[in-house]
């Protein structure tokens, strides 16, 4: 039977029962983008919509699919909800009532791997073991790989898609016509596993198991450089958010960080982790790192120098698979194979309460919801479980237009405690003269 558990993210308690629903594994997770809700794909071939504040299940479960759906999305207005499926379908729901939106999408050959919005909402695009890309605004598939497709990435704007294959070849893709750009993006000389495009859109970085990393121009699709010196498969490539820089994770054991204007290895490999590296992420000002790996570990690194911040995060005692930092950039959550969720002040690289236990299986995934405030993790154990997420005060003076006034925090905290501006560079109102 699939479960779905709430927990308390300062005490690591469970919250009431088990939220139980789905009777067989949970294959993806998915938040609305304003994080009230989430919803659940399964191996019992239906969707289901989740009440992300209470953890009660929304309305009766999306039924329609014939077998299990392995990819679900919410459109950017949270008004919709895509879902792809083994049964080589995709599916669209409206999210508020949970009825289907037409018939399915028909086309593809064999299951969905992936199915994604265009940062617009206006188009979908999906990924099929089948070797194609389908692209159902314009009802046609993108053909041309032929080998199952491993990643797939919109371009900023949303006018252009690129994807990465076993075939080892990249390929770019008008979003508005579903015509391919160009030719293919050849060069990689093994299976491309990784895609992704810098925030000006003007390249694309792909990761392979050829050992390196390649950087295109995604205008004429002419290949830039080559970053060779990783010893054994690189697992995934990430533009730091001012697209000067990039990082790579790979199974030599090492995090490297390159130039992505010149393609040049900036210092020294990032040396520490004792086995390989599953998983990298910047942090939102770009001025950290984050890797996991099967050494147990997580590490932070100044992402400015290379150099390690801090002793490693340690507690997993297991393979880290998964690394993710909060929009607010103070806080890392992980997933590990020792069947725990980890939260980590990653200011201070210290554990935040105890590990979330209670997955019966490794954890695969997690993803901080876009507010901050939950965390959903998905698990080998056949479950989805959320966590409320202790705010900051960052996170509390990032939606606020000004300072209490004196009498405000008279009123609301106490005549008896000194006025303190909580919020520095946010106003105070005028009635903080009386």
């Amino acid at each position: 039977m699939g479960r779905v558990r709430l927990w308390d993210a300062d005490t690591g308690q469970p919250i009431g029962a088990p939220l139980t629903g789905h009777t067989d594994a949970v294959r993806s997770v998915a938040f609305s983008p304003d994080g009230h809700r989430f919803a659940s794909g399964g191996g019992d071939n239906t969707v289901r919509l989740w009440d992300a504040d209470t953890g009660q299940p929304i309305g009766q479960p999306l039924t329609g699919h014939t077998n299990a759906v392995f990819s679900v999305v919410f459109s950017p207005d949270g008004h919709r909800l895509a879902s792809g499926s083994a049964d080589h379908t995709v599916r669209l729901w409206d999210a508020d009532t949970g009825q289907p939106l037409g018939p399915p999408l028909t086309g593809h050959t064999d299951a969905l791997s992936s199915v994604t919005f265009s940062p617009d909402g206006h188009r979908l695009v999906s990924a099929s073991v089948d070797h194609t890309i389908r692209f159902w605004d314009a009802y046609q598939p993108l053909t041309g790989h032929t080998e199952p497709v491993a990643s797939v990435a919109f371009s900023p704007d949303g006018h252009r898609l690129a994807s990465a294959s076993g075939d080892k070849m990249v390929r770019l893709w008008d979003a508005d016509t579903g015509q391919p750009i160009g030719q293919p993006l050849t060069g990689h000389t093994d299976s491309v596993w990784d895609v992704a495009f810098s925030p000006d859109g003007h390249r694309v970085a792909s990761a392979s198991d050829d050992k390196t990393v390649r950087l295109w121009n995604a205008d004429t699709g002419q290949p830039l450089q080559t970053l060779t010196g990783h010893t054994n498969v690189v697992f995934g490539a990430a533009f730091s958010p001012d697209g000067h820089r990039l990082a790579s994770a790979s199974w030599d054991d090492t995090v490297r960080l390159w130039n992505a204007d010149t393609g040049q290895p900036i210092g020294q490999p990032l040396t520490g982790h004792t086995d390989r590296v599953f998983g990298v992420a910047f942090s939102p000002d770009g001025h950290r790192l984050a890797s996991a790996s099967s050494d147990s570990t997580v590490r932070l690194w100044n992402a400015d120098t290379g150099q390690p911040i801090g002793q490693p995060l340690t507690g997993h005692t297991g393979t880290v698979n998964s690394v993710a930092f909060s929009a607010e950039g103070h806080r890392l959550a992980t997933g590990g194979e020792d069947d725990t969720v980890r939260l980590w002040n990653a200011d201070t690289g210290q554990p935040i309460g105890q590990p979330l236990t209670g997955h019966a299986g490794s954890v695969y995934g997690a993803a901080f919801s876009p507010d901050g405030r939950r965390v959903a993790c998905a698990s080998g154990d056949d479950t989805v479980r959320l966590w409320p997420v202790t705010a900051t005060l960052q996170m509390l003076c990032s939606k606020l237009t000004a300072n209490m006034s004196h009498k405000q925090w008279g009123d609301w905290v106490s005549p008896n405690i000194g006025y303190i501006t909580l919020c520095r560079g946010l106003p105070t109102p005028a009635d903080s003269a009386t």
